[in-house]
């Protein structure tokens, strides 16, 4: 649970997460299959935005999105290696 509240808070934090997502895509280390699904799951999401609960319940719909858009996030931090977790400062 530790882990998990560390990784979020580092989604949030935009100065951080940007040069991440930056030099995740950039990176040797990443593996090309990585970076294909990372990939396909982003653009997915945003050509198929199915919503289990719709926009117009203004907060709650919007609230269900950024609850993907972090997933996806967050799977990619897990796949990243260590040595670019630890240059970001996330844990585990």
């Amino acid at each position: 649970m530790r882990r998990f509240l560390r990784r979020v808070r580092f989604i949030f934090n935009i100065r951080k997460s940007i040069p991440f997502l930056f030099r995740f895509f950039t990176s040797k280390e990443v593996s090309i299959q990585k970076k294909f699904l990372s990939c396909l799951l982003l653009i997915g999401y945003i050509v198929f935005p199915f919503d289990a609960i719709p926009d117009f319940f203004v907060f709650f719909g919007i609230l269900d999105d950024v609850a993907v858009f972090m997933f996806i996030l967050q799977q990619m931090v897990k796949m990243s290696p260590p040595q670019l977790k630890k240059q970001y400062g996330i844990q585990g």
